[in-house]
């Protein structure tokens, strides 16, 4: 049985490496090296040519190697097989990281105190609220969204999650698909780490952040994107900062990456921008995630963490 590693954008050198060494029973190749397509059981892909996958007429799962899952869906000619997520601790506490830091960054004004020190301006009375009094709101509560909210409510914010269908976790208010408004009406600081469906597909824009809080004690609300770049609308961002319906972005993801270099996006000293590194795909451990889920169906067993393919979830 052969797996194939199919990536554009990264090394795959590393993965067959890893993926040789975790499953010495298989043959681990590249797209370009099949030679023996029957042989093809399994396939791990970050953003795989669409149509390059047809000819693996034994195939039996197909696993995406990083947080979303979208760029598998965007093949027309995906065979009909499972498509697994990958559900990893050391993704999950990554985007965590990011999250904790780009709230307390807006919360703490680390942003406008980078501005006074290269200025050499020393001006210390501007006031601060609690943590207590600043309402994060995240958006999508899969294992990610759920772990960055749950660590956000122990240093103490207020959090509300959104998602499909309620979720119970410590600390944190829930919100279900139909209460979208009451979400957002209630939100200072919004962290959106939805998947990109055709049903969130630019679910970012002027529409949402006019229905943010208007009366939140960071005097406009801030928006956090590190889910997909074809959830926001980056015209929209701009001209809700621009006309103070937001305070500030903070964004991960972008409709094109690498982001150009004639974006606006890049002068706008109101936007933080991270180049798509919220959390990283680390090879050892996601492989091992892989890995393992792989030598499961060899001996039988059923596949856990498998997508809807109508929800792409």
């Amino acid at each position: 049985m052969s797996l194939v590693v199919s990536l554009t954008g990264w090394d795959p050198e590393p993965w067959v490496e890893a993926f040789g060494d975790l499953l010495p029973d298989h043959e681990v190749l590249t797209l370009a090296q099949v030679t023996a397509p029957d042989d093809v059981h399994y396939v791990a892909t970050w953003k795989h040519p669409p149509g390059s996958l047809s000819a693996y007429k034994n195939l039996r799962a197909i696993f995406s190697l990083g947080a979303g899952v979208d760029h598998v869906f965007r093949d027309a000619d995906l065979p009909n097989v499972p498509v697994v997520r990958v559900v990893d601790a050391d993704l999950r506490d990554r985007m965590s990281e990011w999250v904790m830091l780009h709230v307390l960054m807006h919360h703490r004004q680390q942003r406008m105190y980078d501005w006074q020190q290269g200025a050499r301006i020393w001006e210390d009375d501007r006031f601060q609220p609690a943590a207590r009094d600043v309402r994060v709101g995240v958006m999508g509560m899969g294992v990610l969204g759920a772990d960055a909210a749950r660590k956000l409510a122990v240093i103490g914010f207020d959090v509300a999650g959104w998602s499909r269908t309620p979720k119970e976790v410590d600390g944190v208010e829930s919100y279900a698909e139909d209460e979208l408004d009451e979400f957002l009406g209630r939100t200072d600081i919004l962290v959106v780490l939805l998947p990109l469906t055709p049903a969130t597909r630019g679910i970012l824009n002027a529409s949402l952040f006019g229905r943010l809080a208007r009366d939140g004690r960071l005097g406009a609300p801030v928006l956090l994107n590190a889910g997909r770049g074809g959830l926001q609308n980056e015209a929209d961002i701009l001209e809700a900062l621009n006309e103070g319906v937001l305070k500030a972005a903070t964004l991960d993801v972008f409709a094109t990456e690498p982001l150009p270099q004639d974006s606006p996006l890049w002068d706008d000293p109101r936007i933080t921008i991270t180049p798509h590194n919220a959390a990283i795909s680390e090879v050892d451990s996601i492989a091992r995630f892989v890995a393992g889920k792989i030598a499961a169906l060899d001996r039988g067993e059923n596949l856990t963490d498998v997508v809807d393919p109508q929800r792409q979830y």
